[in-house]
């Protein structure tokens, strides 16, 4: 199936600092991309992959589960691992909950994590009815394109597979159970006015890690789409800012930049 314009992967071969980013749920690279290509553009060696099942059609998704997004990801840590000498992980919405358990899982080798709005829990009625609901109904309304700036679009689907969503949440309670293992430095940017998933999330992830290191910003300008809302800039700038602080080498010559 053909990935739509747009929403194909991103890569830049940079400097000995990489960065890995995680798109969410239903959407594609697309909604990371300017992020990706302003942290390319200061030297990083850049991994932005597009999660199976998505970038085609919501029946794609369908037939997909945590576990195929998860090895995506980290496939591309790997990678990244093999070239730098030392790597972040960004996330966005559920790309925030596979951000999460790559640090998890990989401990010193994740240097840092970056979280904007991250997903933590399939919220409402909705949430209990899936594992039944999910063999009657293929799919719902779907969730993409929650964004404050006017003409700002995100690239996601216009139905949510069900099956997938049940293998999401189970996702998200696996994950719960492995927060208190996540001891990075943590960049975390929510939006208080979220459509999608609740400044509850954000809350519940910082009680439960066990990073020192922290920094909470709160994006007043956008919706959940963050990276492609009003704050996007915002966004941006301190992201970099914190991986500069972690990895000195960023932005000198000679270094992050390879001149």
């Amino acid at each position: 199936m053909p990935v739509l314009p747009g929403a194909e992967p991103y890569r830049h071969e940079g400097g000995e600092v990489g960065v890995l980013l995680c798109h969410g749920f239903t959407g594609s690279p697309q909604s990371l991309r300017p992020w990706a290509e302003y942290l390319a553009d200061r030297g990083l060696t850049v991994s932005l992959p597009l999660l199976p099942g998505h970038g085609t059609r919501w029946e794609d998704l369908q037939v997909t589960g945590w576990q195929d997004w998860y090895a995506e990801v980290e496939r591309e840590l790997r990678a990244l691992l093999e070239r730098c000498t030392e790597v972040f992980v960004l996330g966005l919405s559920m790309g925030g909950a596979l951000t999460l358990r790559l640090a998890a899982r990989h401990g010193d080798e994740v240097r840092g994590i970056v979280l904007v709005n991250p997903a933590n829990k399939v919220h409402g009625l909705a949430a209990h009815a899936l594992p039944l609901a999910r063999h009657l109904v293929p799919s719902t309304k779907g969730i993409a394109s929650d964004i404050a700036l006017e003409g700002s679009e995100e690239i996601g689907y216009d139905r949510v597979p069900l099956h997938a969503a049940h293998s999401m949440r189970r996702f998200f309670q696996r994950l719960d159970r492995e927060l208190p293992q996540v001891t990075q430095p943590l960049l975390l940017l929510h939006s208080p006015q979220d459509h999608v998933v609740p400044p509850a999330d954000s809350a519940r992830i910082l009680s439960r890690v066990s990073s020192t290191d922290v920094t909470e910003s709160i994006l007043e300008q956008s919706y959940h789409v963050a990276t492609l809302d009003h704050d996007a800039d915002r966004i941006f700038e301190e992201s970099y800012a914190f991986i500069g602080r972690l990895a000195p080498s960023v932005g000198k010559e000679g270094t992050a930049t390879g001149g």
